[in-house]
């Protein structure tokens, strides 16, 4: 099985356990006199087995992860946690060009008037770069999961 057929399943491991808990929170408590429309029981047993699916997808991805190389230097762990550092400095530039960018109407010359104390400009440039930087990387962790085989336990 290939990396990304593994991350697929923890991924559908993680909807479904969502999906068990909206289940569960409808059949917990019922009306006096009347029956759940599932058995509580049987949702909190296929929630634990599915807890203990995700948890061996979550291992074995991590262990392959860390075990494979991406480049020279750096496994796949190494640039998943390169790759969200540029997606948080995008994120943070981005919500600094926001708050920049927030027009200020001034009824009179009384009111304060606000100026800018950034470069726009160059700010909207680093977020681009860091953006199309973010979907190259992306784009080379993805081609290297379909590449590579999952370390099975």
């Amino acid at each position: 099985m290939k990396l990304a057929e593994a991350l697929v399943l923890r991924a559908d491991a993680q909807k479904k356990i969502a999906q068990l808990r909206q289940r569960l929170e409808r059949v917990v408590k019922v009306q006096e006199g009347e029956t759940p429309a599932e058995d509580p029981q049987t949702l909190l047993a296929e929630l634990e087995h599915t807890l203990d699916e995700q948890t061996k997808w979550i291992r074995q991805i991590n262990q392959t992860n860390a075990m494979t190389t991406f480049v020279e230097g750096l496994s796949i762990s190494d640039a998943l946690a390169e790759r969200d550092r540029m997606m948080q400095h995008r994120k943070l530039l981005g919500d600094v060009l926001e708050q920049a960018s927030i027009k200020q109407d001034r009824f009179s010359r009384s009111e304060v008037k606000f100026e800018r104390t950034v470069d726009v400009v160059q700010i909207q440039a680093k977020a681009d770069e860091l953006s199309k930087a973010y979907r190259e990387y992306d784009f080379r962790i993805q081609e290297l999961n379909w590449r590579t085989d999952l370390i099975e336990d």
